[in-house]
C-alpha cells in the first residue's frame, strides 16, 4: 500500500490518507467571513481526495487583531453560520477541516480596522510590520484569553473537527521567545514564566469546546536566530505542551517570520532545496512522540512518500502544491501520478496576496472555482468527428471564397529569373514567357515582381560580362569586409 493512501487516526478523527493543507490564508474572504468564494476554494480539494484541509491562516480572535489580509474574524458571532456551510461541504466531499486561531500581537497595524493600539508582551517593534506596540496588561492578558475561548467555541458550534493555535511570529510565541519578551513579571524571564500565557490559553480553550474536541499548535520549535528561541528551548516547549495533554498533535516550524528575508527561510521559494526542515520535523516527532505535521516546500509525491515512509511525519503537509493541483491525492490513487500539475515554488500565490487575493501561475481555477472548473471533461468520440468535420468544412469553404474572390496569379509567377540564351545573355523576357504573366495588370504580384526581375536581370548581365577571374577577387573582397 502506498505510505501516502494509508489513513491515520488522530484520536476519533480517521483521517483518509496522509495527505494535508496547512493554513494559510489566500483572502478570499467576503467582509472577513469565509462565504462562498472561500467554502469552493476548500472543497475542491475535497474533491480531490486530500484527507484534511486546514482553513484560515491565522484567524483572528479579537478586535485589536486586525486582519493583515483579509483574515477570518472569528471575534464575530456570524462566522458560525458561514464556517457550518464550509465544513459541511468538506465534509460531505470525504474530507476533515480545521482552522487556526490567532491573536496577531505585534504582527500587524495599528491603522487598520478600529485603529485599535497594538499589543505584545513588550515593546519591541517588528520590522515587517512596524507598528510599535504598547506591553499587555493583566486585564489585556485575560481579556485576550477569554477571546481565544470564545473564537474556539464559535469553532465547534460551526461544526469543524478541530482548531490550530499559531504559535509561530505571532502572540503567543511572542511570550516565549526571548527576542520578542523583555517582561520581568511573572510573564517574564525563565521558560516557565513565558510558557504561562500560552499554556492559560490552552487550558481555557480545552475547558470551553471540552475533551473531544481536537486541539493543536503549530509551534516554532528552533527560531534559527541569534537572539531567538533556540533549538533546546522549543524542543523543551514541545516536550512541555505534550506533557500537559492539552494538545493533540504538533505542526512543526523553524525560523522566525519578522522580516521578509527570514520568512523566505520558513516558506522556501523555488531557489531552495526540497523539504529543507523536514528532518528537523522528523526529530521533533521522535523527541514528542506526538502526532506530527509538517510543510515547507514538500512539493513533490516522491518527497511527501519518504516524509512518511520515513516515519518522519504522520501527515504531510502540501499546501502550495494543492494549490497548483487540488486533486493530488485522487491521481495518486488512480494511478495518474505523472499527470498532477507541479508547484515550482514561484511563491505568486503569496505575492499576489498583498494585490488582494491568492492566485496560481500554474492554475488559473484556483480561487475562482465557481467560474473555472479544475476538471475539463473530455468530449465523446462522435462529438470530436462532428467537431472535426466542421472544422473541415469551415476550412474548405473558406478556401473557395477566398479563391473565388481574389485572382490567382499565372504559373511564371514561381520564378523570377528570366532564361539565358545559347549566348549567354538576357533573353527578352516577353519573348521567352519568362516572367510574363507577372505583368498581368490583375495579379496582385505585379509591381513587385516586375522589380525584382528587372533587379535579377542586371545581376546577371554584370555576372556574365565578368571574367570569372574578376568574380572570383569580388566575391572574396566581400567575404574579407563582412569578416572585419
Amino acid at each position: 500500500v502506498d505510505p501516502l493512501l494509508q489513513p491515520f487516526q488522530l484520536r476519533g478523527l480517521t483521517l483518509r490518507n496522509r495527505l494535508m493543507s496547512t493554513a494559510h490564508e489566500p483572502a478570499y474572504t467576503d467582509d472577513g467571513m469565509p462565504k462562498a468564494r472561500y467554502r469552493l476554494y476548500h472543497a475542491e480539494k475535497a474533491r480531490g481526495g486530500i484527507a484534511l484541509t486546514m482553513i484560515g491562516g491565522s484567524s483572528v480572535v479579537a478586535p485589536d487583531s486586525p486582519q493583515a489580509f483579509g483574515n477570518i474574524l472569528l471575534y464575530k458571532d456570524e462566522c458560525v453560520r458561514w464556517l457550518k456551510e464550509l465544513a459541511d461541504d468538506v465534509h460531505d466531499k470525504g474530507a476533515a477541516v480545521m482552522i487556526q486561531i490567532t491573536h496577531l500581537g505585534r504582527r500587524t497595524s495599528w491603522s487598520k480596522d478600529d485603529w485599535l493600539p497594538v499589543i505584545a508582551p513588550s515593546h519591541v517593534r517588528e520590522p515587517a510590520h512596524r507598528a510599535f506596540p504598547k506591553a499587555m496588561e493583566d486585564w489585556d492578558i485575560a481579556r485576550v484569553i477569554a477571546a481565544y475561548a470564545d473564537a474556539a467555541e464559535r469553532v465547534k458550534a460551526g461544526g469543524l473537527d478541530g482548531v490550530e493555535f499559531e504559535c509561530y511570529g505571532h502572540l503567543i510565541d511572542q511570550f516565549w521567545s526571548p527576542a520578542t519578551n523583555k517582561r520581568a513579571d511573572e510573564y517574564g524571564g525563565s521558560i516557565d514564566n513565558r510558557l504561562r500565557f500560552g499554556m492559560a490559553v490552552f487550558q481555557a480553550v480545552r475547558r470551553r469546546v471540552g475533551p473531544d474536541f481536537l486541539i493543536g499548535a503549530r509551534l516554532v520549535c528552533d527560531e534559527d536566530w541569534g537572539r531567538g528561541l533556540s533549538r533546546d528551548e522549543g524542543m523543551a516547549i514541545a516536550r512541555r505542551l505534550t506533557g500537559s495533554g492539552l494538545i493533540d498533535f504538533l505542526n512543526v516550524i523553524k525560523g522566525h517570520i519578522d522580516s521578509d528575508e527570514a520568512l523566505s527561510r520558513v516558506i522556501p521559494g523555488m531557489g531552495e532545496r526540497s523539504a529543507p526542515h523536514l528532518d528537523f520535523a522528523g526529530e521533533v516527532r521522535a523527541e514528542t512522540r506526538l502526532p506530527t505535521f509538517h510543510a515547507a516546500r514538500i512539493q513533490d509525491v516522491a518527497t511527501a512518500r519518504h516524509a512518511i515512509a520515513s516515519g518522519k511525519l504522520d501527515m504531510v503537509g502540501m499546501t502550495r502544491a494543492h494549490m497548483a493541483d487540488p486533486h493530488i491525492a485522487r491521481k495518486i490513487a488512480e494511478g495518474r501520478e505523472a499527470e498532477i500539475r507541479p508547484c515550482v515554488g514561484m511563491g505568486y500565490c503569496i505575492d499576489s496576496i498583498y494585490a488582494g487575493q491568492a492566485v496560481c501561475i500554474h492554475n488559473p481555477a484556483t480561487g475562482r472555482e465557481a467560474t473555472i472548473p479544475h476538471l475539463v471533461p473530455r468530449s465523446s468520440s462522435s462529438g470530436r468527428a462532428r467537431a472535426g468535420s466542421k472544422r473541415r468544412a469551415s476550412r474548405a469553404s473558406a478556401g473557395t471564397t477566398s479563391s473565388s474572390s481574389r485572382p490567382r496569379p499565372g504559373p511564371a509567377v514561381r520564378s523570377c529569373s528570366p532564361p539565358r540564351s545559347s549566348a549567354g545573355v538576357k533573353s527578352s523576357a516577353s519573348s521567352t514567357g519568362g516572367c510574363a504573366n507577372a505583368n498581368d495588370s490583375g495579379s496582385p504580384f505585379a509591381s513587385t515582381l516586375s522589380r525584382a526581375r528587372t533587379t535579377c536581370s542586371a545581376s546577371i548581365q554584370t555576372s556574365s560580362s565578368s571574367p570569372p577571374a574578376a568574380r572570383r577577387i569580388s566575391g572574396s573582397s566581400t567575404l574579407a569586409a563582412n569578416s572585419r
